[in-house]
């Protein structure tokens, strides 16, 4: 089978391409160049890119690089600036794989005669019956990505290679120390490839968006404390929204851009009975209505039972911190391990949220 490896620069990406290699795959490697900015972190670099030709060469193979910096700002930089100024908590590391990686990656294989791509993610494919495809987490439940990759369909499925996923982190470095590969100890990316750590989310925000000052109110809609910019606090934030020391923790409760105020309160008040989510893609078939499911709202977090409802999520019970925009995936409460699909949240309910 000829195969289009995703080489990102990384371990995980370059062991996939050691294992396609090894299951008797012919492979090319393929980089893509998505931001065009200047980056400090993530995995866009130009030394991500001579990691991943360098690493080709360790193994054999021809290497190419695809710029796809045109539809990665339409599909991914835009839509973040535009979900800061709603007051919305983006994950542009979901729309990347929905758009970029296996959308724009997958048609360029396809026009290129190639059967299947591979990537470094930490994922699995398995049969299920009926001949569909199932989405599981990955062995390492430290370093499982399915939960970014939730938006995949069967269409996806059968032509993905996720080599890594049968593997733990330790394995692969040590797969990778084997062979001499250059990546070998190089560090995880830990952040968004265009938000440098010297400036963060004010820096690369600032130039592209409307920042505003806002007031920090408490329940009772007294003021409390200020923001730099409402557009970078999220629900469930806890610092920087210049509250003064010594008190209750308290937590960003709700974000009102437009009329520039924080909402805070204590934990108790985040607490949310349901969850309503648009947008959303099933792996296969959805949960029928009233179907027991796990839900989880953060790419490391704790999936919880829950019940869809057709619009949404009712907690079994409460949960707090799911801010608009956050991805919604729901996992099997019969197979904690399958990923069903997932959406995006749209207005969590807290049970005790004040409007002031």
């Amino acid at each position: 089978m000829r195969v289009l490896a995703a080489m990102s620069g990384g371990v995980d990406s370059s062991v996939a391409v050691a294992l396609a290699l090894d299951a008797g795959h012919e492979v090319v490697g393929a980089t893509m160049k998505l931001w065009g900015g200047a980056s400090d972190t993530g995995c866009c670099s130009v030394a991500d890119v001579d990691d991943a030709r360098r690493v080709a060469q360790q193994l054999g193979i021809p290497h190419h690089v695809f710029s796809f910096t045109d539809e990665f700002h339409e599909r991914v930089v835009d839509p973040y600036v535009a979900a800061h100024a709603a007051g919305r908590t983006p994950n542009p590391c979901i729309e990347c794989n929905r758009h970029l990686k296996f959308d724009r990656f997958m048609r360029r294989a396809t026009a290129l005669g190639f059967d299947a791509v591979a990537t470094g993610h930490h994922a699995r494919v398995r049969s299920a019956t009926g001949g569909v495809l199932a989405l599981h987490r990955g062995l390492d439940a430290a370093k499982d990505q399915s939960y970014v990759l939730h938006m995949l369909g069967q269409a996806q499925l059968a032509r993905v290679l996720l080599p890594v996923g049968e593997m733990t982190k330790d394995q692969v470095r040590r797969r990778a120390t084997e062979m001499e590969l250059r990546t070998a100890d190089k560090p995880d990316s830990q952040d968004v490839c265009f938000i440098s750590a010297t400036g963060g989310r004010h820096a690369f925000l600032d130039p592209r968006l409307d920042l505003h000052a806002g007031d920090v109110v408490d329940a009772t809609g007294a003021t409390v404390g200020t923001v730099q910019a409402v557009e970078l606090v999220t629900v469930g934030q806890r610092r920087g929204l210049g509250l003064p020391g010594g008190g209750p923790a308290q937590y960003a409760v709700s974000v009102d851009v437009p009329r520039r105020r924080v909402v805070v309160g204590p934990p108790e008040d985040l607490l949310a009975h349901e969850v309503a989510v648009s947008g959303e893609t099933w792996v296969s078939s959805g949960p029928a209505v009233g179907e027991r499911v796990l839900a989880q709202v953060s790419a490391h977090g704790v999936a919880k039972p829950a019940r869809w409802s057709g619009a949404g999520i009712a907690w079994e019970e409460p949960q707090g911190s799911v801010a608009a925009g956050q991805a919604v995936v729901l996992y099997s409460a019969a197979d904690p391990s399958r990923c069903l699909g997932g959406g995006t949240a749209e207005h969590p309910d807290p049970a005790h949220q004040a409007s002031p």
